[in-house]
């Protein structure tokens, strides 16, 4: 099971989500090596005056990540866009992905992100702009709508795949259910009934076997995994899986899965440095806790939370796990 994107040939259908905060370098390094088909970068704004910003660096840091390297543009403005896409090139991009999914206040009071959505002429001009502007494939990351009456992601289709977009990723909630409630697939198979470009399903897809449900139920070409794979990376080996033998996988043995985490935050550590590195450190510390243990991870991580010694940060979770 693969997805075309332009010249590129991606061999898992579960794709990572551009996720601020979470999908950095390291993690998804990390998720690649446990089979996701493609990982997309954080957003970024790639304007003259935050480039030597230290958010910026990290985030346009690329080297030694395979390709296709996906980088996730953000922006209100057509040629703004277009700009950051010629940037986003010169910094390795393989492919460049459109955010018009994000719900954020403080990406929609630009009016960007899924704000874009209400203003479908405009949505036609930044995607024109952009597929126009470099000569590597255009992605676009989208919600359903704008809220419960205006869910106009069907129409955005038509006009992305008409602009040369090459790949949707539609998030099942619009930009007011924030991520709140149930996410919805019904407008998501409407979608992928409009165009003939691949169509990701996103959206509360947590397992295997949901991903599959999804995969049937919209036809859709593959599926994108958010908050589902923070503290399980593991997802997206689970879901290659479960697809292509229709049997759940074997657990990953506990030591596995020890060495994998500890690797991680160490990699944390090397790419941030130690002051921002334990910092950066500690969700993903949570998120593997709650992911082992649920049951007695919060007394642990309201010590783990009030270090500040990478060191001590290290040991106290590395014994932690060895506990388990």
């Amino acid at each position: 099971m693969s997805i075309q994107v332009g010249p590129y040939q991606l061999n898992s259908i579960a794709l990572l989500a551009p996720m601020a905060g979470t999908s950095d370098k390291p993690f998804r390094m990390l998720c690649k090596s446990l089979g996701a088909g493609l990982t997309t970068s954080e957003m970024v704004v790639i304007q003259a005056h935050l480039l030597n910003t230290n958010k910026s660096k990290y985030r346009l840091d690329f080297k030694g990540e395979t390709a296709p390297i996906s980088i996730q543009i953000a922006g209100s403005e057509a040629q703004e866009l277009a700009h950051s896409a010629q940037k986003a090139v010169e910094f390795g991009a393989d492919i460049i992905d459109i955010n018009m999914g994000c719900p954020a206040k403080k990406v929609c009071n630009k009016a960007s992100g899924s704000a874009l959505m209400q203003d479908e002429v405009l949505v036609k001009n930044i995607l024109e702009s952009v597929v126009s502007a470099v000569n590597i494939p255009v992605t676009l990351k989208m919600r359903t709508g704008w809220d419960a009456d205006n869910k106009n992601a069907p129409t955005i289709a038509q006009i992305a795949e008409q602009a040369g977009i090459q790949m949707l990723s539609v998030h099942g909630r619009t930009k007011a259910d924030k991520y709140n409630g149930m996410a919805e697939y019904d407008t998501i198979k409407s979608v992928v009934n409009q165009v003939n470009i691949p169509v990701i399903a996103n959206g509360d897809i947590i397992s295997a076997k949901k991903a599959q449900q999804v995969l049937d139920y919209t036809n859709a070409s593959g599926v994108m995994i958010g908050r589902a794979a923070q503290g399980n990376p593991w997802i997206f080996s689970e879901i290659n899986h479960y697809l292509n033998t229709k049997e759940i996988s074997d657990l990953i043995p506990l030591e596995e899965k020890k060495t994998t985490i500890l690797k991680h935050i160490q990699q944390i550590y090397d790419f941030y440095g130690d002051f921002l590195g334990l910092r950066l450190a500690r969700k993903h510390i949570l998120w593997y806790a709650t992911h082992l243990d649920k049951n007695h991870m919060q007394q642990f991580w309201q010590t783990v939370n009030k270090i500040t010694n990478r060191e001590q940060q290290f040991t106290l979770f590395e014994n932690y796990l060895n506990q388990l």
